[in-house]
């Protein structure tokens, strides 16, 4: 039932109708266990790599502070002593910091090309993994995630989620890792020279994290915010470009801008907010770091003027001595590297916090349940021996069977495939609370043809989503050659049914690949008799290239009556037992529709078919109608017989014709 459906598909999202729909991590919210996570994932793939990159960026970091070393060791050892010093002496020494700086600042830019080298292919690998990752889970979730999730919004896992993850892992996180390297030996520098200049240093630092939890906590948040109101955003423009045609026919332009409107300031305000927060950060904790450069500058200046004598690390080792002029100049180039690191920093928490948000809805995505199933069942190529017993078969033989492994006894049967299907006592809803089928038993014997009318929102279209398992019933039984389709696996049912739904959906590739698509293995000259069987062949070969003619676009440059032709060729292609039409001519001309039928009725000797049809004239011929009501079978029977009783199907047949 489309209604019923359609009130389920809302209910999760809980929104107002075209304001966007959500992703199922909540707004401002990252799951936790991300970040391990996600690098759990990198290590998986690029183990080695990672292990290179952080001795890289551990050398880098190291490397980077060498400077204030040195500028300590030139003070200290050459220029001040360099009245009492030889000019021998002087030079051997000076000579001795060049190449030893030469050195280490070569180490240091080879360390960081190689970081930087390798992290290009690990951060351009991740995205081709985790795409690959997420696109294979997709194929195994259930129609109901897509039925209950905005399609722009999953392509925006693809896209925005992706791209933010690849600069957590390109950038932020070996930013983050480098400056806290940096970080770490500054203090390591600092504790160990003085321990009066680096209290001034802590008590700033203190001053620094309290803005950066107040500020940076915001920007993060918002940064947040601005990525799930993007995704909203897509889901929207991409909702309102398939529905294009419907919003002009309805002069629905101003509305649908006023919707948009609303999703795009939100947007703004998150990205405005994020970004305010993001921007004022840097400039703060800057001049926060200019004031901790000047007071060092200050007491460090007094310490040596009054020959306070310096405690730190090293007095343990070597006692206490006053504060030199290398070690207040070193300090001060320290100090600056180290605010330095902690503006970097916290100028890469909203980047992180962005990138966990987009790693967080992967990850959702990756964490659906899949579609559950318990088959065992099997269908298979099959062959009869003179016994009339049936084999399997590694051939393509035109009789199938289901192959059914008995675990009591060891022993496999082979079932004929007939298209044998009968619903018993069938009760089912899209909800728990609300059943949709009640009670509902039919049976189709092999090469009927079962037809179901009704008002929109009967049930029709449920029961065939029920025979092939796209939703699984609350109560009773569905059987297919006396088997339960419960114990048949799913690609193995659905492969066994040839469906035209009323929504065509065609593919970009030729006109022949997108018939062929029924089953690949199907050749050329299959193809064009199906098309040929749908009645397709005469508009094919007026198409620019023939059957080589590439569609694009769903092909949107074909009439709707033409892709429904196509459809239909799809399916007699794939030549399955069983087919299933919903509404599959409600696109055609009576003319091409009586056309159409005739080759379908060719086709459909031998076979089950269900059909649903709004059309009666397109029923007259089937061997039971089912007539629902409110997901009730209220009339069965033929035609005539239908006609007889006089119910509800002698209305609206007679009511149809009485419009005409």
């Amino acid at each position: 039932m489309a209604e019923e459906r359609r009130e389920y598909e809302q209910k999760p999202r809980a929104i107002k109708p075209m304001r966007g729909r959500g992703m199922p991590v909540p707004k401002g919210a990252i799951k936790k266990g991300t970040l391990g996570r996600l690098l759990k994932t990198v290590m998986k793939y690029y183990k080695w790599h990672m292990l290179v990159i952080f001795l890289c960026i551990i050398v880098n970091s190291m490397g980077s502070l060498v400077s204030s070393v040195f500028v300590q060791s030139l003070i200290d050892d050459v220029i001040k002593p360099g009245v009492t010093l030889g000019y021998g002496a002087v030079a051997g020494t000076l000579t001795g910091i060049i190449v030893s700086m030469a050195a280490i600042y070569g180490t240091v830019i080879l360390a960081g090309f190689f970081w930087h080298r390798i992290m290009a292919t690990v951060t351009q690998g991740m995205l081709y993994h985790l795409r690959k990752d997420m696109f294979a889970k997709m194929q195994t979730l259930p129609i109901k995630y897509f039925d209950t999730h905005a399609h722009g919004e999953i392509m925006s896992a693809y896209t925005n989620d992706t791209d933010a993850t690849r600069q957590l892992i390109g950038q932020s996180l070996p930013t983050l890792f480098s400056s806290s390297i940096t970080l770490i030996v500054s203090v390591g520098f600092m504790v160990w020279n003085s321990l009066w200049l680096f209290l001034i240093v802590l008590v700033c630092t203190l001053a620094m994290t309290f803005v950066v939890k107040i500020i940076g906590g915001n920007s993060a948040k918002y940064m947040v915010s601005q990525q799930t109101s993007l995704a909203k955003e897509e889901g929207f423009v991409e909702e309102m470009m398939k529905g294009q045609k419907v919003v002009k026919v309805f002069t629905h332009e101003e509305r649908a801008k006023q919707d948009f409107d609303t999703l795009n300031e939100q947007l703004f305000k998150d990205s405005q907010r994020a970004h305010k927060f993001g921007n004022i950060l840097g400039p703060i904790l800057g001049n926060i770091g200019n004031f901790t450069y000047v007071l060092l500058a200050i007491f460090g200046g007094l310490l040596y003027t009054l020959q306070v004598k310096n405690i730190g690390v090293s007095s343990i080792f070597f006692g206490a001595a006053t504060l030199s002029i290398g070690t207040i100049v070193a300090f001060l180039g320290m100090s600056r590297n180290f605010t330095q690191i902690i503006n970097q920093m916290s100028q890469q928490i909203s980047m992180i916090a962005m990138g966990l948000a987009g790693a967080s809805r992967v990850f959702t995505l990756m964490d659906e349940k899949p579609e559950t199933d318990e088959g065992y069942v099997t269908l298979v190529h099959a062959k009869k021996d003179e016994n009339g017993n049936l084999t399997e078969s590694e051939k393509r033989t035109g009789v199938w069977a289901w192959k059914h492994y008995h675990k009591a006894d060891d022993t496999t049967t082979y079932t004929e495939l007939k298209g044998d299907i009968v619903m018993d006592c069938v009760d089912f809803g899209y909800v728990p609370e609300k059943q949709v089928l009640t009670d509902v038993t039919l049976y189709a014997k092999p090469g009927q043809k079962i037809a179901f009318v009704g008002a929109t929102g009967a049930g029709k279209t449920t029961i065939t989503n029920l025979i092939n398992r796209f939703y699984d019933i609350a109560d009773g039984k569905i059987r297919y050659d006396g088997i339960n389709i419960n114990k048949i696996k799913k690609d193995d049912l659905r492969r066994s049914l040839g469906i035209v739904l009323q929504d065509t959906n065609l593919f970009t590739g030729t006109v022949m690949e997108n018939i062929r698509y029924g089953r690949l293995d199907a050749t050329d000259e299959e193809c064009i008799q199906a098309a040929k069987l749908a009645n397709a062949d005469d508009f094919i070969c007026r198409l620019p290239d023939g059957y080589e003619t590439l569609l694009t676009n769903n092909g949107a440059n074909l009439s709707q009556g033409q892709r429904q032709l196509l459809s239909i060729a799809r399916a007699l292609v794939a030549d399955a037992p069983v087919a299933i039409l919903d509404e599959a001519t409600s696109s055609i001309d009576t003319r091409t529709e009586a056309l159409v039928q005739d080759g379908m009725d060719q086709l459909m000797k031998g076979r089950t078919v269900f059909v649903i049809a709004h059309r009666l004239s397109t029923v007259r011929n089937s061997d039971a109608i089912m007539v629902l009501d409110h997901g009730k079978i209220i009339e069965r029977g033929t035609h005539d017989q239908l006609i007889e009783q006089k119910g509800v199907y002698y209305q609206l047949y007679t009511g149809a014709f009485e419009l005409e």
